[in-house]
């Protein structure tokens, strides 16, 4: 979980600090054209995400989670490390955003590479009837990680001021993420594995689940994925949207952040109780009938508490489903290549949906003039989730998903 949470905490701080980023790295004049780039470039670091799958869970699934989950810590504190050395524009030019590029795809290759062996050790290490609570510490440990970027950022700019922070006050949080990854690594040395069945045809173990649960699984990490990011997106909403203060737009990552780890606990507890197909559908329709409310209210009254409980609501009912889909989806795997399988599923849906969204609010807004076009967008995939919970129901006899999957 600690690994997992600085890994994620290096890999969001980019979103959290996209505003700051893009006028350290970018030449644009207009500040649309300068925030488009910056987050683009936050977009890159999905590309990388497929392959950081493929490679080191066929690592994890052949030679144990733990040399994955080494592998991946490493790559994560190189990648942090040139963000919180590089010059920026005015320094080196155009060498800077290309090597802001780099820095990005080494991030992807990282995080890409973490998920698979992280959630996968969880489950496989959970006691009997804890698979749900065990898997929950993934999506706790990504909102703590949010949580720590907000808090990060929320006391460096009280202590800085915003002008110091604009300046050299982002790279804080990306140098604070590089000190800590020796801590990371000597906890994961010691790690215990437990033994791995020996696949006798991998390609056909991972087809295993068929195409259509295939396919509906994908849909529940892109439904994820997009919500997700809207939370981590959240303050440069604030910032460029709302035209809220930088502390107070920061404040809204700190309130994702708690709401989040809780609600992911009470998910993945919840679904060990009720069956995973519930806590994954129940909150997805929640969202997806509610968003365009919440926005429209926030757009109405662009205050604190409205700002912190839009936040709250869409953090519980995110995380929360999203908690008890990670379980629903390793287990959809056999043991044997587990790892490959659900760090494939898992980065694909992100590289295709989560490395565009930010683009895609952006532009949204940009285009039609209106601060509450992102919600149309998230209720659509939300909407898709339910349907897609609702097809791998119908399937799960072809499934071979343990009865905790269906209450």
């Amino acid at each position: 979980m600690f690994g997992n949470l600085l890994e994620v905490f290096d890999f969001i701080a980019y979103g959290t600090f996209a505003v700051l980023i893009g006028r350290a790295f970018f030449p644009a004049h207009d500040a649309y054209v300068n925030l488009l780039l910056s987050v683009s470039t936050f977009g890159v670091g999905f590309l990388t995400r497929p392959l950081g799958a493929l490679l080191v869970g066929l690592l994890a699934d052949r030679h144990g989670r733990r040399a994955g989950m080494l592998v991946s810590l490493g790559l994560m504190g190189l990648g942090s490390l040139m963000i919180a050395v590089l010059p920026g524009y005015r320094s080196i030019g155009l060498a800077a955003p290309l090597l802001l590029v780099v820095a990005r795809m080494i991030q992807g290759l990282a995080w890409g590479a973490e998920a698979g062996p992280a959630t996968t050790y969880l489950i496989e290490n959970a006691p009997p009837g804890k698979a749900g609570l065990y898997a929950s510490w993934q999506s706790a440990s990504q909102l703590m990680a949010v949580l720590a970027a907000g808090l990060i950022g929320l006391v460096s700019v009280r202590a800085l001021g915003e002008t110091a922070m604009a300046d050299w006050g982002w790279r804080i949080p990306f140098a604070l993420g590089v000190l800590v990854v020796p801590v990371g690594l000597v906890l994961r040395r010691g790690m215990p594995e437990i033994p791995l069945p020996v696949s006798h045809g991998r390609a056909r173990a991972l087809a295993s689940a068929g195409p259509v649960a295939l396919l509906c699984a994908l849909m529940l990490v892109i439904g994820g994925t997009v919500s997700q990011y809207f939370l981590n997106y959240i303050t440069t909403y604030a910032l460029t949207v709302l035209h809220l203060p930088q502390g107070l737009s920061l404040l809204g990552t700190v309130i994702g952040g708690v709401a989040g780890t809780l609600a992911a606990l009470a998910g993945g507890a919840l679904s060990d109780r009720t069956g995973r197909f519930a806590i994954v559908v129940l909150p997805r329709l929640l969202l997806g009938l509610g968003i365009v409310p919440m926005l429209l209210a926030l757009q109405a009254m662009p205050g604190a508490w409205m700002f912190g409980l839009v936040t709250a609501a869409i953090a519980i009912l995110q995380v929360g489903s999203f908690a008890a889909s990670l379980v629903l989806l390793c287990e959809l795997f056999p043991p044997e290549v587990r790892s490959t399988g659900f760090g494939l599923l898992y980065a694909v849906g992100i590289a295709l949906f989560g490395g565009t969204a930010q683009i895609v609010f952006t532009w949204l807004i940009h285009v039609s003039g209106d601060p509450t076009a992102p919600s149309w967008y998230l209720a659509l995939v939300n909407l898709l989730c339910v349907a897609a919970g609702l097809g791998l129901m119908r399937l799960r006899p072809r499934q071979h998903l343990p009865q905790t999957a269906f209450g």
